[in-house]
């Protein structure tokens, strides 16, 4: 459950990148050092520590910092140049890097409904997709966010053993800081200060939207497989669509529809297929 109401909210995020005027990479730095800010008054109100166990964690968090600012800048870039359902129905193809990263990186073996539930989702996004000529901005748009979805899969596949030694509340504070501070160089030259609405709209985003769900995200990674936490996430784009086509007036085809009742058989089917063990 902590796992659907944070993708939920992944999916308002989304709205953003059209309701806020302002670049990617202003948009992401805004967005982490809210989440960061955020997340360090919760650590400091439950007294917990933001010491991190010695090891392949020291340079694992920082390169998974660059890889989360990385993410989210193309991500933001796609649905500036196309559409928030072509955002983020192109970013729901992670779920296809992780099934067959996951089995690289941790001995695992590939079922046969993780790859089931993988091709309905490449099914889905065919069917939302626009035309696929090169000059087209919405094929820009879903190419930008298949990149998006890539670098989220090799987050996720990070994520999992940083959770493993380490507070996953610590674990979302020096990612969102490390992306906070990767993108300063690129978003403050020669800008203005944003203004005061500009300013609300990123700290919703930062706090709301990115790092209550960021936290329930990597905390849903100390029970769940990688591959069954992609797949529920791919419902991203299904509450995003929904939520754009009421509040930006963007209404999905038929097609859209179509492909988006796909990404739900595919949840549906792969939280049937595993029954993970769920360590207290």
């Amino acid at each position: 459950m902590e796992l659907h109401f944070a993708v939920l909210l992944f999916g308002t995020a989304g709205l953003f990148g059209k309701l806020v005027p302002a670049d990617p990479a202003t948009i992401v730095l805004g967005r982490t050092l809210f989440a960061a800010l955020a997340i360090f008054a919760a650590l400091r109100f439950s007294s917990v520590s933001l010491s991190i166990v010695p090891g392949r964690s020291r340079w694992l968090l920082p390169a998974s910092g660059l890889v989360l600012a990385l993410h989210w800048v193309t991500f933001f870039h796609a649905i500036q140049i196309s559409t928030v359902a072509i955002g983020l129905v192109g970013f729901a193809s992670f779920p296809v890097f992780v099934t067959f990263l996951e089995p690289l990186v941790s001995r695992q073996t590939i079922r046969g409904v993780d790859i089931l539930s993988a091709l309905i989702v490449v099914i889905g996004l065919l069917l939302v997709a626009p035309s696929f000529e090169l000059s087209d901005a919405g094929t820009a748009g879903l190419a930008w966010a298949v990149v998006s979805g890539a670098l989220f899969a090799v987050l996720t596949l990070m994520n999992r053993p940083l959770v493993a030694s380490n507070s996953f509340m610590v674990v979302a504070f020096y990612q969102q800081i490390t992306a906070a501070l990767v993108l300063i160089p690129f978003a403050l030259p020669l800008r203005q200060m944003p203004e005061t609405r500009t300013l609300g709209l990123l700290l919703v985003l930062g706090v709301i939207c990115t790092a209550l769900p960021h936290m329930l995200f990597i905390k849903s990674l100390r029970a769940l497989k990688a591959q069954l936490v992609s797949i529920i996430t791919g419902l991203e784009p299904v509450y995003g669509i929904a939520l754009a086509a009421l509040l930006l007036g963007e209404i999905p085809a038929l097609s859209t529809l179509l492909g988006a009742a796909l990404i739900f058989a595919a949840v549906w089917l792969a939280t049937r297929a595993h029954n993970a063990p769920v360590r207290p």
